[in-house]
């Protein structure tokens, strides 16, 4: 619990020390272009070739070849969804739900990209269109698809109710992978990982400091889209929480399914290639 009040008093110069201008810590204007226009140009003549239902308070794989598209699909109601995403020949590459906000930010939107792990460090998928863009952040500071929640998982809610729920999104997407990938349960949870929040609308209290979440703006024929920068194994899990607006983890909430489409071009955006591992040495000063 937080303390309501500093122990310590504060130093003469504390105003000063407060008011030092901050630094972005990974500036991202070196970071190759993303070029919106030739990716939206590859839609043209693009065919949907697969498509998945994500049952509620459940979860669902899908593959992703590299240069295709995808889209998350409100379908009926308000309802968030917990993605993951690995490297389909390689599940040690997975998303990087840490990295990709100090890139980017706490939530992400349209140009934004979500990359891979070390040593990898690449980008996996680049969001190309994002129904929620006019959302912003609301006045509690509260903006939509974060990467600053973990998923609801077991073990924390064995911590503060004292109970097991196995319907949380962590065992929602071990369920997934194992049944996808053909691994006993035990290994596919070493493979689960921090997530996008897709459509859930969370921020930081401006007193404490604490993670909120607040209902989903979303409506049905929203959607969250991106395109595959590589082969991507998916895994996305539809939140008990529903639409988050008062709690999680349970069977109290009303939830919705969410669709997975996957989209074929007719030809890739101009001078798009897959995109390679980071070129570092990996020789770590030896």
């Amino acid at each position: 619990m937080k303390l309501n009040e500093p122990e310590h008093a504060a130093p003469d110069d504390a105003v000063a020390r407060r008011d030092v201008e901050p630094v972005i810590c990974y500036p991202t204007a070196t970071l190759p272009a993303v070029d919106l226009t030739a990716y939206r140009a590859a839609r043209d003549g693009w065919r949907k070739i697969a498509e998945t239902l994500v049952p509620p308070r459940d979860a669902r794989t899908f593959r992703v070849p590299a240069g295709h598209f995808f889209r998350i699909v409100s379908v009926e109601g308000p309802q968030v969804g917990d993605l993951n995403l690995w490297h389909e020949a390689d599940l040690t590459e997975r998303f990087y739900s840490g990295k990709t906000r100090a890139l980017h930010g706490t939530h992400l939107s349209t140009g934004d990209r979500l990359w891979s792990c070390l040593p990898f460090l690449r980008p996996m998928a680049t969001i190309t269109d994002d129904t929620l863009d006019w959302y912003g952040f609301d006045r509690f500071g509260g903006s939509v698809h974060d990467v600053i929640g973990t998923r609801c998982d077991p073990y924390t809610n064995r911590l503060l109710s004292g109970g097991d729920y196995h319907f949380c999104c962590h065992s929602n997407l071990i369920r997934a992978l194992a049944q996808a990938a053909g691994i006993g349960m035990d290994e596919a949870e070493r493979h689960v990982h921090d997530v996008l929040n897709v459509f859930m609308c969370t921020g930081f209290t401006r007193d404490t400091g604490q993670y909120f979440m607040k209902a989903t703006p979303v409506r049905p024929g929203d959607y969250l889209e991106f395109f595959a920068e590589i082969d991507l194994l998916g895994a996305l899990s539809a939140c008990p929480g529903g639409d988050c607006a008062s709690e999680h983890s349970s069977d109290a909430a009303t939830c919705h399914p969410l669709l997975v489409e996957v989209y074929a071009p007719a030809n890739k955006p101009h001078g798009w290639r897959p995109a390679e591992p980071n070129a570092y040495s990996r020789r770590h000063g030896m």
